[in-house]
């Protein structure tokens, strides 16, 4: 454990030192917020990084090795240097204006970085649910010298899908220096405390913003939002009360994210996840590697309400995240900019010309959404659409699941009617708080009606657009409860008897309400890490040598050879150990994992014919049928291991012999180099 610790100290420092590189940037940016967005250096400095990496190695201008992530770490370090040398006296303004609250918010993260890193320590391994795709896609970057990466399960093709949020995790790994298999669980740990300090700078901004005041009650109402959004869960805990009392002993922590399953006797089998969830399985997706830039561009979006005016620099770097947020999570630069263009009309608006404030609000919105585009242009030219377009859904959630599902956020919206009659906040802040919520409800309801199509089945139909659509509308309520909860019980300041009465009676079911919420994740934690009893380590790959120590001894030969040479392995379902060697060395291999290739390609033909193919290649003893194959995909090496032999029980081993040299053994699995 201390040596892992000292691991996570070398990865907080790296974290550290780009926050401070790009602290001039978001002291300025945020000049209206009470910690002038401090914690958001951090993540402005990661997504503008990598996205330079990207950019220069998708225009082939600059490959992908260490000393490029360094170079362009110190291009900004020059440009930060001339930023502050610019704005001297409003930086120095700024800082000793926040400084108390930089230094907590750097303690918070480092304790959220921690906590969380040494969770992953209990249950380390990059297995199981996605991870290997995840780790696939990391490892394949790391080997590639320019972009798009090459897919490794789709031999001589690149990834076709959005992979910039893999491509973050693998820049900090070069810039760190830390193995792959150690900073995939450090990156999880580091989005669990981005996620956790941003939630709570806008907590603690939005109370700022409103009432004035620094007080002690900003700092719980932003560790509030913090905790819900970072923490919670829907009502499901309290559905499990109501149906088994305070027994949780055989509750099952995943249940809240699949309950709507079944109607009328069909399985509408939907997802409807949230942050909690996706921190403890601990798959590296795109939803959850965007999350902190979410929460940048809601503070951002707050941040320019509250200026009332919208300058170029500010719409430039709107229309760039939104650019990033389609190569890291696609769903997301819709949604976001439709609260984009919400927050931009409550910026523009003027009640004595609505049709102007309209026209010019939407016109800026369209130009920074199509802008956007700009800045993802190289991922654009070689991505292929998989979407089927959209359809009626012919499911539909039941009322009261909506309840066990929402029931936090319509208490919260209900409270918001409540407090438009009082009018306390500034307009800005009940305008944009109230676009989170109708924009959420929208998102919730949308899925009722209709969906975006895939390759899933009738009965998985809509688990997709509930996914992700849901997700985010569960952030933004998390955003903006614990806000709305504490302007409704700050209306009056004379307390009498009856005020303090009806205090109680409106905040003792609300703080239950959060209380089960929150305590969702001492129940998922305590199940997924065996109740935190036996800490092993921060390497991910850990696992293998227990489960597959020969092939564990293979992949760390593998990952010796220079570029990224196809290496022949045996071709499994989705959610198996099949894939593991591709996964772990970031070599490609002919065919993967099937479904998931199936859903990228858009169709079951290239990979229904690869699966084909190898099966063919291990199976036949025709050599030269063999040999013809192996040349078509332009295989390099061909692995025989346990999964293999376990594939094809009927493999001949005995043509790769002739077909190349035996360059690896150890207890039965063998590598061939081809000729």
């Amino acid at each position: 454990m201390a040596q892992d610790f000292l691991i996570i100290l070398r990865w907080w420092m790296l974290l550290f030192e780009i926050g401070i590189i790009f602290l001039p940037f978001t002291l300025l940016f945020f000049r209206n917020f009470l910690d002038r967005g401090y914690i958001f250096s951090k993540t402005l400095g990661i997504l503008a990084i990598s996205w330079v990496v990207w950019m220069l190695g998708s225009l082939k201008i600059f490959p992908f090795v260490y000393e490029n992530s360094w170079v362009v770490l110190g291009m900004f370090g020059v440009l930060a240097l001339f930023v502050t040398s610019h704005n001297r006296a409003k930086l120095k303004t700024a800082f000793k204006a926040s400084w108390g609250f930089i230094i907590s918010e750097e303690i918070l993260f480092f304790i959220a970085l921690v906590s969380w890193a040494f969770v992953r320590g209990y249950q380390p391994e990059i297995r199981g649910l996605e991870k290997l795709m995840d780790f696939g896609f990391v490892n394949s970057i790391l080997r590639s010298s320019y972009f798009p990466p090459v897919d490794m399960w789709f031999s001589g093709e690149h990834i076709n899908y959005y992979y910039f949020g893999h491509l973050i995790s693998a820049v900090l790994t070069r810039l760190s220096g830390v193995a792959s298999q150690i900073s995939y669980n450090l990156m999880i740990a580091t989005l669990f405390a981005l996620t956790f300090v941003s939630s709570f700078s806008i907590g603690l901004n939005l109370y700022f913003s409103t009432f004035k005041k620094k007080g002690w009650i900003g700092i719980l109402l932003g560790l509030v939002t913090a905790a819900l959004v970072t923490l919670g869960s829907n009502l499901h805990p309290l559905y499990w009360i109501w149906k088994h009392g305070l027994d949780f002993s055989k509750y099952w922590y995943p249940d809240a994210t699949r309950f709507i399953v079944q109607q009328f006797g069909a399985q509408d089998n939907t997802i409807h996840e949230f942050p909690i969830y996706s921190f403890v399985v601990a798959d590296l997706h795109g939803h959850l590697i965007n999350l902190p830039s979410v929460l940048l561009f809601v503070s951002a979006l707050l941040s320019t309400v509250l200026k009332k005016t919208l300058s170029i620099p500010r719409a430039f770097f709107l229309s760039w995240l939104l650019g990033v947020f389609y190569i890291t999570n696609a769903w997301d630069l819709p949604i976001y900019s439709a609260l984009l263009g919400l927050a931009i009309f409550g910026v523009f608006w003027d009640k004595k010309n609505p049709v102007l404030s309209f026209s010019k609000s939407l016109f800026i919105t369209v130009l920074i959404f199509l802008g956007s585009f700009a800045f993802n242009l190289p991922f654009q030219v070689a991505f292929k659409n998989i979407s089927g377009g959209l359809g009626f859904a012919d499911f539909h959630t039941p009322a009261w699941m909506l309840l066990v599902l929402w029931g936090i956020p319509i208490v919260a919206s209900l409270s918001w009617i409540v407090f438009l009659a009082k009018q306390r906040a500034s307009s800005a802040v009940v305008w944009l708080v109230g676009a989170m919520l109708l924009l959420s409800w929208v998102l919730v309801l949308v899925p009722e009606v209709i969906y975006v199509k895939d390759i899933y089945i009738h009965d998985y139909q809509r688990a997709n657009t509930v996914f992700k659509f849901t997700y985010q509308a569960f952030v933004m309520f998390g955003i903006v409860a614990p806000y709305i909860f504490w302007c409704v019980v700050s209306g009056k300041k004379h307390l009498t008897r009856t005020v303090i009465l009806g205090r109680l009676f409106y905040l003792v079911p609300v703080t239950a309400l959060f209380v089960i919420a929150v305590g969702y994740s001492y129940f998922a934690v305590g199940s997924y890490y065996n109740k935190l009893r036996a800490y092993r380590t921060l390497d991910g790959a850990a696992w293998i040598k227990d489960m597959y120590p020969s092939e564990h001894e293979a992949i760390k030969y593998l990952a010796t050879l220079p570029g990224q040479p196809v290496v022949l392995q045996a071709v499994g379902d989705s959610y198996t150990d099949f894939g593991v060697v591709s996964s772990y060395t970031g070599l490609p291999t002919i065919q993967g994992w099937l479904v998931h290739e199936w859903l990228w390609r858009g169709s079951f033909e290239g990979p229904g014919r690869r699966d084909k193919d190898v099966s063919i290649i291990y199976t036949t003893a025709d050599k030269q049928k063999a040999r013809e194959l192996l040349q078509e995909y332009k295989v390099d090496y061909v692995l025989v291991g346990t999964l293999e032999r376990q594939k094809y029980p009927t493999l001949d081993e005995s043509k790769f012999k002739s077909l190349g040299e035996l360059v690896f053994t150890d207890s039965g699995t063998k590598i061939y180099r081809i000729n």
